[in-house]
């Protein structure tokens, strides 16, 4: 079936949203090998490890890898069941410049008929963060607060990570070093 050009332009809306993403901040990619995978994103590719989690806390495991001071550009998690298929995308994150974005977007996403699937702080990298489900079922992200690695190459220690089953829980429960500044207090969910 030929692709209708006309339709696609029809359908670009110019409708902008409460929030402004910044950049693609993180691509999760389920790995059949992780072992051999960290070997070449490492090795081959230069990205330095920042954190892992074991089939604790991950089934397959999870490695979460960066190419700049962000805490991860890129994270593989194990058990995918062979060669790629092509659908392997486990989920892709968009930075925003500020908490009240999250909180913003959050909103948005709700009024848009979005599935919300979390909201909150988890583990490694503290971000907060809303994820949801684009219309084919993927995973995605809109976050602030990425821990930055520095040049002497340590994260964050897991003991400091905090996790939070909502974004008020996690304004109301910050980690060490992370100040979750709201400016729009209205934004905040009365439970």
């Amino acid at each position: 079936m030929p692709v209708d050009t006309e339709a696609l332009r029809a359908a670009i809306s110019n409708k902008a949203p409460p929030f402004d993403l910044r950049k693609i901040g993180h691509v999760v990619l389920m790995v059949a090998d992780l072992k051999r995978s960290v070997a070449f994103y490492t090795g081959v590719l230069g990205f330095k490890v920042s954190d892992i989690y074991g089939d604790d806390m991950m089934p397959g495991g999870m490695v979460f890898m960066r190419c700049n001071p962000d805490h991860h550009g890129i994270a593989l998690v194990g058990g995918a069941p062979g060669p790629s298929q092509k659908r392997e995308l486990h989920h892709m994150a968009f930075e925003v410049g500020s908490l009240d974005e999250v909180f913003r977007a959050r909103k948005h996403l709700r009024e848009c008929g979005a599935t919300i699937i979390f909201d909150g702080r988890r583990r490694a990298g503290v971000q907060i963060a809303v994820e949801f489900l684009d219309p084919d079922g993927h995973n995605l992200e809109i976050y602030w607060g990425l821990d930055q690695v520095g040049s002497d190459g340590v994260a964050r220690p897991k003991e400091q990570w905090r996790g939070a089953k909502s974004l008020e829980e996690a304004v109301a429960n910050p980690p060490p070093g992370q100040t979750p500044l709201l400016r729009d207090a209205s934004l905040l969910e009365q439970k």
